[in-house]
């Protein structure tokens, strides 16, 4: 393993891509968008330079990793000498599935294809392709360049010798990998994401307030960051899009989402990326939001 391309430049792809180049892997960043790419390595600049104050890294590997990455707005040219392609695009199917089937066209067939979804079956995206046994899931976790799981989920077909490689792969980035089967929402966002839905029905119900919900999470259960500051900084969208992914793929009433997170969604109260969810964003202050008005 050489070179490693990541597809989407946005929070999980850049940070994917600091976590190679900074390891020692020259890196093809690619991204269909000019500024996209350039927000991305802006990005990487600044979170090189938080570790360089911290002592994390020195000068001399901040200016490697920088070197290690090259930028792309073009996906074949960006993937065709590639060992390892790693998906991180938008969390929406129909996307994944495009994409998939471009790569298995433009990739050596030695090529190991693998994406960074939180939930989407790795089955359903290897189908698209011809090498049903050289897809994976490397589901890296925000911030990549500080946490430290790495969720190695194999699909249905996915070889013996590709998830070995992966699982070292991945220790190689000072990461600790952990091997999980393909189904919805595999163990990480299976377990979260209901927790923070169960939140959301808390704050829907009435029974608590946002502050009073994560304040008890927090003191109570030592958790670092309340559900529903978490399910902000996460995307309301996107934790939308797993429940949807779990309720049906198991068909379980239990993983339904609650109407309020679908109406704060339909809303545009996105989180921190629109600037207001459970807390408002816009000056920087979080306060509890206009939320509230869509309790029962």
């Amino acid at each position: 393993m050489k070179l490693i391309s990541v597809i989407g430049s946005g929070t999980m792809g850049n940070g994917i891509a600091h976590a190679f180049a900074i390891s020692g892997f020259q890196v093809n960043l690619i991204d269909i968008s000019g500024p996209s790419l350039e927000k991305g390595m802006d990005a990487i600049r600044k979170n090189l330079d938080r570790q360089v104050v911290k002592a994390l890294i020195t000068e001399d590997i901040k200016a490697l990793a920088l070197k290690n990455i090259q930028t792309f707005t073009d996906t074949k040219s960006g993937v065709e000498n590639s060992d390892l392609v790693i998906e991180a695009a938008t969390e929406n199917l129909s996307i994944k599935l495009e994409i998939f089937k471009n790569l298995d066209q433009y990739c050596k067939k030695a090529a190991i294809l693998a994406s960074n979804t939180s939930s989407i079956s790795i089955g359903k995206i290897a189908s698209v392709t011809n090498r049903a046994d050289r897809v994976i899931g490397m589901h890296f976790m925000n911030p990549v360049p500080v946490m430290k799981l790495v969720e190695v989920i194999r699909g249905y077909s996915t070889s013996d010798e590709v998830t070995e490689t992966i699982m070292n792969l991945a220790t190689k980035l000072n990461k600790i990998p952990v091997e999980v089967n393909d189904y919805p929402g595999f163990v990480a966002n299976r377990i979260l994401m209901p927790m923070i839905n169960e939140a959301i029905y808390s704050l829907y119900e009435g029974v608590a307030g946002v502050n009073e919900i994560d304040t008890v999470m927090k003191l109570g259960m030592a958790h670092p960051m309340g559900p529903l500051q978490l399910a902000d900084f996460i995307g309301l969208d996107v934790c939308l899009a797993i429940m949807n992914v779990l309720h049906q793929g198991f068909g379980n009433p239990k993983y339904a989402p609650c109407p309020l997170l679908v109406n704060m969604v339909t809303a545009g109260n996105l989180g921190v990326k629109s600037g207001l969810g459970f807390y408002d964003y816009s000056n920087g202050v979080k306060d509890p939001s206009i939320a509230k008005k869509f309790i029962k």
